[in-house]
């Protein structure tokens, strides 16, 4: 249906993803969010912005967790245990959490 409204020859952007995190950065988990665990990873609830956020993956709740420990965001990465070729994607779900106010800069 969607396309019937978007004339043929038309292109049409991909949406836009959060803007990436600086690595040189630290973070922190933002002061008015709280973790729950759960088996699938665990459940981030904002008490200001009263948002529920899901962390499907008990590695990036652990690197949540430690953010406030190092440094910088690389630095909680090369400690977090992670493998290398996943941090990419570690990097996505960060920027994801830091645009839905769960982390924040330190």
């Amino acid at each position: 249906m969607r396309g019937l409204l978007i004339p043929a020859g038309t292109a049409v952007a991909a949406p836009a993803g959060p803007p990436p995190l600086d690595g040189a950065a630290p973070y922190r988990l933002h002061p008015q969010v709280a973790i729950r665990p759960e088996a699938f990873g665990a459940l981030a609830y904002h008490y200001g912005n009263r948002r529920l956020t899901f962390l499907r993956s008990p590695e990036l709740v652990e690197l949540v967790r430690v953010l406030e420990r190092h440094d910088t965001l690389d630095a909680a990465l090369a400690a977090s245990g992670v493998a290398p070729d996943r941090w990419s994607a570690m990097r996505t779900a960060l920027a994801s959490l830091a645009a839905s106010e769960v982390l924040c800069a330190r």
